[in-house]
C-alpha cells in the first residue's frame, strides 16, 4: 500500500516551535497571569475573560496570524463558526472528492452547503473546476491531512492554486492532527481561516480555536455573544499550556514512528509484513502481518499496557501507546485489511516499549 503522510516538522523546528509560544506569552501576560489559572465571566469592555483574550492573542502570534478565537464544540465546532463566518446557507462550497470529514458533513448539510468537488491531487482539474463553478463558488474546504490513504496533495499548492483561480472565494483549512506538526497551517499557507481542536494539542475537551483574518474572527465573536458560549479563563490557560508543551511531544512521536519504521521493516519482529506511515486521521504506524491475526493482536495489546483506543485523539490523557484497528476510510477500501493490519500510535512511548508489546503480543497469538 503506498501512503503519503505529511512531512512532521523536525524537532529543532519544534524547539523552535516552542520558544516562539513563549515569547509570545512574555508579550502579552504579565508574570502574575501566567502562574494563575485564569478568570472567569464576561469582563465588561471584553464580554469575555481577560486570560481568554490574552491566550487568543498568544494563539495568533504563535501561528503568524491577525487574530484567534476560542469556540466551544473542539476541532468540529470550530469549523462549524469559520464556515458560517465565510458562507450563507444554501451557497456553494468547493471541497475535494474524497469522502468529506462526517462531522463536517454535518455542518454542511445543517447550512445546505451545496458540494462542488474538485481532485486535489490534480491541480490542473482542480484549476479547471474553479474556473467552471467560478459564479457558483462562494467558499471552499481544505482538510490538512488525508482523507483517504492514496491522497497525496500539498495542502499548500491546493491553497494557492484556488486563491489564484478564485482570490475573493475565502477558504477554510480543517487543521485537525496537522496543527504543532506541520512547518504551516492553513492560514499561514494562505487560507483565510485555520481550524482545529485543542484537545488534539493536549488542552482541554471541547475547546476549538479559529485562526486568521481579523474581520472573520471579529464576525465570529459577534456571534458568540452570551455569556455561556464564552470560554473561561481556566479553559484557554490549559490550550495554552497544550501549544506550549504539544510541539516538542509530536516531533518526539514522529521520531518514534520513524524508527519504528526502520526496525520493523528490517525484519525485528518475525511475522510483520510491512510496516509504514500514513495520515489516517493523525500520523500513525500501520502494521501489516504476513498472517490474518490483527484481531487477536488487537486483543492480546492491553494486557501488555497498550491502551485499546483513542481518547481525543493524541489528547494530554493519551500517554501509553495506543494500538488499535485501523481506520474506517482504509477499511472501507479494502474490507480484507482489517484482519491482517493493525494502526500503533507511540503516544509518548519509546520504540523499545512498542517492539516489546508486539513481540510479547505475537508470542501469545502463537502460542494460543
Amino acid at each position: 500500500m503506498k501512503t503519503y503522510p505529511l512531512h512532521s516538522i523536525s524537532l529543532e523546528q519544534a524547539k523552535k516551535l516552542q520558544f516562539k509560544a513563549i515569547d509570545a506569552v512574555t508579550r502579552n501576560f504579565s508574570g502574575e497571569e501566567v502562574l494563575s489559572l485564569g478568570d472567569l465571566g464576561v469582563v465588561k469592555g471584553l464580554n469575555k475573560p481577560r486570560c481568554t483574550l490574552r491566550a487568543e492573542h498568544v494563539f495568533a502570534d504563535a501561528f503568524d496570524a491577525e487574530a484567534a478565537l476560542f469556540v466551544r464544540g473542539a476541532g468540529t465546532g470550530a469549523i462549524r463558526w469559520a464556515l458560517t463566518a465565510c458562507m450563507k446557507a444554501g451557497e456553494s462550497i468547493l471541497v475535494h472528492t474524497s469522502p468529506i470529514y462526517p462531522t463536517t458533513q454535518v455542518t454542511i448539510d445543517s447550512m445546505g452547503l451545496k458540494p462542488i468537488r474538485a481532485d486535489f491531487n490534480d491541480l490542473e482539474q482542480l484549476k479547471a473546476v474553479c474556473a467552471a463553478h467560478k459564479d457558483e463558488i462562494r467558499g471552499a474546504l481544505v482538510q490538512l491531512t488525508r482523507q483517504k490513504p492514496d491522497d497525496s496533495y500539498d495542502y499548500k499548492a491546493v491553497i494557492a492554486t484556488i486563491k489564484q483561480a478564485l482570490p475573493e472565494v475565502p477558504v477554510v483549512t480543517d487543521d485537525n492532527y496537522a496543527a504543532l506538526k506541520v512547518d504551516a497551517i492553513g492560514c499561514q499557507a494562505g487560507a483565510d481561516l485555520s481550524t482545529f481542536s485543542c484537545f488534539k494539542i493536549l488542552g482541554p475537551e471541547g475547546v476549538g480555536v479559529v485562526v486568521g483574518k481579523k474581520e472573520l474572527v471579529e464576525r465570529i465573536y459577534k456571534m458568540q455573544y452570551s455569556g455561556g458560549s464564552q470560554v473561561q479563563g481556566h479553559e484557554a490557560m490549559d490550550a495554552l499550556r497544550g501549544l506550549i508543551y504539544a510541539p516538542v511531544s509530536l516531533a518526539i512521536q514522529s521520531e518514534v514512528n520513524e524508527e519504528l519504521v526502520r526496525r520493523l521493516n528490517a525484519g525485528e519482529i518475525p511475522g510483520v509484513k510491512e510496516a509504514f506511515l500514513a495520515n489516517a486521521q493523525s500520523k500513525v504506524l500501520l502494521v501489516e502481518f504476513e498472517k490474518d491475526i490483527a484481531e487477536k493482536v488487537l486483543a492480546a495489546a492491553p494486557q501488555f499496557g497498550a491502551a485499546p483506543h483513542p481518547v481525543g485523539s493524541e489528547s494530554k490523557y493519551e500517554f501509553a501507546p495506543m494500538i488499535y484497528r485501523v481506520s474506517g476510510t482504509f477499511r472501507a477500501q479494502d474490507p480484507t485489511i482489517e484482519h491482517r493490519m493493525i494502526r500503533i500510535n507511540p503516544m509518548r512511548s519509546g520504540p523499545d516499549t512498542i517492539i516489546r508489546i508486539l513481540r510479547q503480543c505475537m508470542e501469545q497469538v502463537q502460542n494460543d
